[in-house]
């Protein structure tokens, strides 16, 4: 980048950490539980491009069930065993922190989930956290790290695999970058109009770290 950010928003599940598999396979016991309507793996994939309210829609998952799925899946995320980082995550954030590039982690994922994830020494260095955001709450959560920061909007930019980081990231006004090695496929970020976009580790390091 051209200046240094005043801080970089990063989310875990599909962009830090290889969660995807994981809720994958919890599908299942959450469409029993929840009594929702199962998707083949067809179905799931082509939903990967498609915005979270349509797929909510198609599935039959009403709203007021959207807090109970995310406590018990939060559940069920804490007891698992650790979530592998994709290569190059710890390397990614070691070179922001020693440039001085304050990070944060917004995440519908626990925070123990991602200390335990990323390891005590990265851990020890985020600048800010706010973990527990709701499938529609990221805006908030974007708000309360940059408050607490003081970083300003325009300096600072939010990091996802999601069409829904994307939404939010626009909607406090601050640069989105989309990456497209998680849940979305890069030809629906794409779409969804992101300002930078990328498809490989080193290109997104490269970017961030200038």
């Amino acid at each position: 980048m051209a200046t240094k950010p005043d801080l970089i928003i990063f989310d875990f599940d599909g962009t830090l950490a290889d969660s995807v598999g994981f809720f994958r396979e919890l599908l299942p016991e959450l469409s029993q539980k929840f009594r929702f309507r199962l998707p083949s793996f067809e179905e799931q994939e082509a939903m990967r491009g498609h915005p979270p309210r349509e797929v909510m829609q198609s599935l039959g998952i009403p709203g007021w069930k959207l807090p109970l799925i995310a406590v018990h899946a939060r559940k069920r995320a804490k007891a698992a065993e650790t979530f592998p980082l994709f290569e190059g995550t710890r390397d990614l954030l070691d070179t922001l922190m020693a440039r001085g590039i304050p990070v944060a982690v917004v995440s519908s994922n626990s925070e123990a989930v991602v200390r335990r994830a990323l390891g005590p020494e990265i851990s020890s260095r985020i600048s800010a956290w706010s973990c527990g955001a709701g499938m529609f709450g990221k805006a908030k959560h974007f708000r309360d790290v940059m408050k607490r920061l003081k970083a300003d909007p325009a300096r600072t930019l939010a990091v996802g695999d999601e069409i829904r980081d994307i939404d939010a990231a626009r909607e406090v006004g601050i640069r989105c970058v989309a990456v497209s090695w998680g849940f979305a496929p890069r030809e629906a970020l794409t779409a969804a109009r992101p300002d930078h976009a990328f498809g490989c580790g080193e290109d997104l390091k490269a970017f961030l770290a200038g």
